[in-house]
Order: C-alpha cells, then structure tokens, then sequence
C-alpha cells in the first residue's frame, strides 16, 4: 500500500545553507569540544606538581566550566541540526495523501453540517 504518492510536476528547491551547515557541523563539533578541553589540559599541564588546595580547586573549576561550555556547545548543535533536517525535508518532494471526503461540501447549509441554525 502506497501511504504517500509525489505530486507529479513538483520541482525541488535549490539547495541552500542547510546543506552547507549540515556538511560542516561535525568539524564544528570537533573544534567546540577540542578548544575547552584543551584550554583545560593545558592549564593541568602548567600547574605545579604539587598544586596547593587553592590551585586545585582552580582547576576543578576550570574542568568543570569546559564541561558545561561543551555541553552547551553540543546542545547548540543539536538544535542546529534538527532545523537543517526540517528544511531539508521542507525542500524535499512534495506528497499527495488521500481526500477526506467532506459530506456537507456541496451544500454548507445542511442539517448535516456543523453549522446548525439556533432554535428560535
């Protein structure tokens, strides 16, 4: 059974900045989780070898803000690609579904309808 049948005659839209986004996101995903990471390795790398408590907890928090910058930087992607996939499909082909068949076309006024007079 054929759920969805193509318009016949519809021409697909150009493709656009969808594509070219969607080609470059895992580059991008790359460089937003490698900079912080990196930024906190080597601030782990330039500490002492016997980091006082205070340089401890300075590095604890730098750990954790690279955490919660690549988090927000996958979730930024995350949204990025789901509104690429929606275009793309929106600029896709354009499908025909079956009529619904409405009984009071022909005649809006009818009893049938939705639009009963009000008793007087």
């Amino acid at each position: 059974m054929n759920w969805l049948q193509k318009l016949p005659g519809f021409t697909r839209s150009a493709p656009g900045l969808e594509w070219a986004l969607w080609k470059k996101l895992p580059w991008i995903a790359l460089a937003g989780t490698a900079l912080p990471l990196g930024l906190v390795a080597l601030a782990c790398l330039a500490a002492p070898e016997a980091p006082s408590p205070t340089d401890e907890r300075q590095l604890t928090q730098w750990l954790y803000m690279a955490i919660g910058v690549v988090v927000l930087h996958w979730t930024l992607l995350l949204t990025i690609a789901i509104g690429c996939v929606i275009v793309m499909l929106m600029k896709g082909p354009a499908y025909v579904a079956d009529a619904l068949e409405v009984p009071h076309f022909d005649h809006p006024g009818s009893p049938t309808s939705d639009n009963k007079p009000e008793p007087k």
